[in-house]
């Protein structure tokens, strides 16, 4: 294991979670986790509680570039992908890269764009290309995208569907800070001047061999393997449950465990890295039975944890 790209990453958490994004410190080591294991994350919270500031500390940190994208019904695919422009100096067509062609891409209310923008977008997000009038552009990496939804407005929004909430890898909240937290915040108040003065912790290849170290260099043993799969097969037969968590939601428990036991300073994954992420990574990809709909999907994928045996080694 590279010990030295685990205390740079750990460095950009414990920095954003003291210094620029208190009280957070959840959902920056989540964003972290899904970086690392190769996905996206989404931020499902009421506005007002620091998902912007999180992402914009988030590319800083990590020295990474920074696009943003703010929904609406009339926003269209190029908007995100960006268009060719015929340019009359040189009687041609150019390209013209949108948003999406940076590392770290805050996506603001993604449920109020229409469901063909929010498609070319998702597309984007699984193939890491996007191909406009033929020809095929590849997006820059590491690649991420954090993408907002508020869950309590729902007038002139397009709820994703489960196919596409199924395409993220984390979901995630970030609440209310603690109160001692709150009353500096607002004490200090904004901090996004001082977010803009934030010097890179990392660089970009520090990220690519921390990617390399958890996708090569963590070991998944056979036990683990049938302890994760035991919990997505109880998912399938749960009486409350009309549709379980998907192959690729496996794949993605798994990835996302190997990243938290990097963060943890091991070279391999025991249960409780399966445990710390199972909520964030799985619960939104539950589909629930009418009669059970208002139940919450997290305390409900917990409560099919502690039924599941832990393996021993």
């Amino acid at each position: 294991m590279n010990l030295a790209k685990r205390a740079e990453m750990l460095h950009v958490i414990d920095t954003l979670a003291t210094h620029y994004l208190k009280g957070k410190v959840r959902a920056v080591r989540l964003s972290v986790i899904a970086l690392l294991s190769g996905g996206h994350i989404l931020l499902e919270d009421i506005p007002g509680l620091g998902k912007t500031t999180l992402a914009l500390a988030l590319a800083k940190a990590l020295g990474l570039s920074f696009g943003r994208v703010q929904c609406t019904s009339d926003l269209l695919p190029t908007d995100i992908t960006g268009l060719s422009i015929f340019n009359r100096d040189e009687s041609r067509f150019t390209f013209v890269p949108g948003p999406i062609f940076n590392n770290v891409v805050l996506v603001d209310e993604i449920n109020r764009a229409m469901p063909k923008t929010q498609s070319a977008l998702l597309e984007a997000m699984e193939e890491r290309k996007v191909t406009v009038e033929g020809t095929t552009h590849h997006l820059p990496g590491p690649f991420l995208v954090i993408a907002t939804q508020n869950p309590v407005e729902q007038v002139g929004t397009y709820p994703l569907p489960e196919s596409q909430l199924d395409r993220f890898m984390v979901r995630s909240g970030i609440g209310y800070p603690p109160d001692i937290i709150e009353k500096a915040i607002i004490k200090g108040g904004s901090i996004r001047d001082g977010i803009q003065s934030l010097e890179p912790l990392v660089s970009a290849n520090d990220i690519a061999e921390a990617q390399r170290a958890v996708k090569e260099g963590v070991y998944l043993s056979d036990a683990v393997v049938d302890y994760l799969y035991a919990i997505v097969a109880a998912t399938r037969s749960h009486p409350a449950i009309s549709s379980g968590i998907s192959t690729r939601g496996a794949i993605g428990m798994a990835e996302t465990a190997k990243a938290h036991a990097y963060l943890e300073g091991r070279d391999y994954v025991i249960p409780e890295d399966v445990k710390a992420i199972a909520a964030p990574v799985g619960a939104h990809r539950l589909i629930l039975t009418m009669e059970n709909d208002n139940l919450d999907k997290g305390e409900l994928l917990n409560a099919v944890l502690n039924t599941i045996p832990v393996p021993l080694a």
